[in-house]
């Protein structure tokens, strides 16, 4: 690795495994496979208006122990089925966090929270929690942050997204372009959504990219475009989850040619990071379905076993509680899917009842 020190400046410390090499040690099974499939399938039918569903993306804000992560999976599932008929929920196993400065970067990164940045076993730790998380019968989704990272985990994600920080990155709207799930594009920090425009349509087209990891030299390859990627609202300087802000935004992705069914973000923004917040966000969103608003496709939550969160380094961590942002706890999480079904069951029992 001496011939790096000519063209970056850097310090080897460690090495990654092929991505063959990690995907075949941690193989996903026909079950799994099929299971994703399908569930990719039913998130764009809810993206498309052809699944009457309400999408619901909801979990800890990052996942740092995975034996808590299973903890939290275990009750999704066991409630799923309850709201099968009005909410397709999708559990946020998210490994890699974005930082404004500096901070901890995710499971993946650092998996010992402790700065070895053993990444070789983020990777492993990330690929076994998917399979265990699938295998519950729940759909996973997280946001794609590093673009040497996605090879190794984007077979067994069901939905995607592009944070606020990176939708405006080229590279990033490329690997979109490639990956199999659907893809939702966060609007910028300070609330532009134009930026988020542009990323779809480039999502969308095909791109020449090198993927990374791979055996022998990078590949060359035409990515084919992804026909999914989607806006998410998430607030800015202000919140932008009211009714004025969907009309708007739904009106400027329909004048874009685009598809004007979007997803919200309850939490980040347009919780003013407090998530206790989330509740009447939802509750918001709720009223709007419950009105006749039919570009909400889906809604986004940062929930975890206990409320509120906790920071690295301060001693032993507390089980259950997030150490990047606030999270709802478990009870106020059932809360707010009771919130939203409940609004879908008018909303459907409304449809239903014009059509006959």
């Amino acid at each position: 690795m001496q011939i790096l020190n000519n063209v970056i400046r850097s310090t080897t410390v460690g090495q990654l495994p092929f991505v063959e090499t990690l995907l075949g040690s941690i193989p996903t099974s026909a079950t799994q496979q099929t299971l994703i499939t399908q569930r990719r399938q039913a998130i764009a039918a809810i993206l498309e208006g052809q699944d009457p569903r309400l999408l619901v993306i909801v979990g800890p804000c990052s996942i740092h122990d995975p034996k808590q992560g299973l903890e939290y999976a275990r009750k999704l599932a066991a409630v799923q089925a309850d709201y099968a008929d009005q909410l397709l929920i999708v559990m946020r196993t998210y490994f890699e966090k974005p930082r404004t400065r500096t901070g901890w970067k995710g499971l993946i990164v650092d998996p010992d929270l402790d700065g070895a940045h053993n990444m070789a076993k983020g990777l492993s730790v990330a690929r076994m929690f998917l399979r265990d998380v699938t295998d519950l019968g729940l759909a996973t989704a997280t946001e794609f942050l590093d673009t040497t990272v996605y090879p190794y985990i984007s077979d067994l994600i069901c939905w995607g997204a592009i944070g606020a920080r990176t939708t405006e990155s080229q590279i990033h709207r490329q690997m979109a372009s490639a990956l199999p799930c659907p893809i939702g594009f966060k609007n910028g920090t300070d609330g532009n959504v134009s930026i988020a425009i542009d990323a779809i349509h480039a999502a969308q087209a095909e791109h020449v990219m090198s993927v990374p990891g791979t055996q022998g030299a990078p590949a060359l390859v035409m990515t084919h475009g992804n026909p999914h990627g989607h806006m998410i609202l998430r607030g800015g300087k202000v919140p932008n989850y009211h009714s004025d802000d969907v009309v708007s935004v739904s009106k400027q992705l329909e004048e874009s040619g685009l598809n004007p069914r979007l997803i919200i973000d309850c939490s980040h923004g347009n919780s003013l990071k407090k998530a206790h917040n989330q509740l009447g966000v939802a509750q918001d969103i709720a009223q709007q379905l419950l009105a006749g608003e039919t570009c909400i496709a889906g809604v986004m939550c940062e929930s975890f076993l206990k409320q509120g969160n906790q920071s690295l380094g301060n001693g032993d961590l507390e089980p259950g509680l997030s150490i990047t942002d606030e999270c709802l706890s478990w009870d106020n999480t059932v809360k707010l899917l009771d919130t939203l079904a409940e609004a879908m069951n008018g909303v459907l029992s409304q449809r239903y009842s014009t059509v006959a």
